[in-house]
């Protein structure tokens, strides 16, 4: 599956996209509610570690795919589709504030800046979209779990090689 064939089975079921994004804010609102104070505390800790991950990297994926889509693929604005472009970001956003109402970032394990993993995310696409534009490797025609699985592995060379190379 390539990334135009993921996101043409994501606009065909767009009540998929729209109970998973819903989902992440909702449960976060919930753990707030049911886990007010203990924030900090270890399943909730890991619980609003995956919540993260399941709301930053969709979010960032899709602030890319627009500036990707509006800045070299030259497509009106107008054509957007709103379930893919603008959902992820404000359920990211929504999820990050609520989150955030109670626990600090630097209590949960793995997130001790979230603005450093967004950005190592983010910068790390962004190189994709570079390799791939200037016809380097043709990320297009790979299929998407490979993607994903390079996308971790520079990831987490990137977070822990880091470690090794300033000691």
């Amino acid at each position: 599956m390539t990334i135009g064939e993921l996101l043409g089975f994501v606009e065909a079921r767009p009540y998929i996209v729209l109970f998973f994004f819903i989902a992440i804010p909702l449960a976060a609102y919930l753990s707030n509610v049911l886990g007010k104070g203990e924030g900090h505390l270890n399943p909730w800790c890991s619980f609003y570690s995956v919540l993260i991950y399941l709301s930053v990297i969709p979010g960032i994926f899709s602030i890319l795919l627009n500036l990707y889509h509006l800045l070299f693929e030259s497509t009106s604005i107008y054509d957007v589709n709103l379930m893919l472009r603008v959902v992820p970001i404000l359920s990211m956003f929504l999820s990050l504030y609520l989150i955030k109402q109670n626990v600090s970032f630097d209590n949960i394990p793995g997130f001790d800046r979230i603005t450093g993993f967004t950005g190592m995310v983010g910068g790390i696409m962004v190189l994709f979209f570079f390799l791939d534009k200037t016809r380097m490797v043709a990320f297009t025609y790979i299929p998407i779990l490979w993607i994903v699985f390079l996308l971790i592995i520079i990831y987490l060379l990137i977070r822990y090689g880091t470690k090794y190379l300033i000691k």
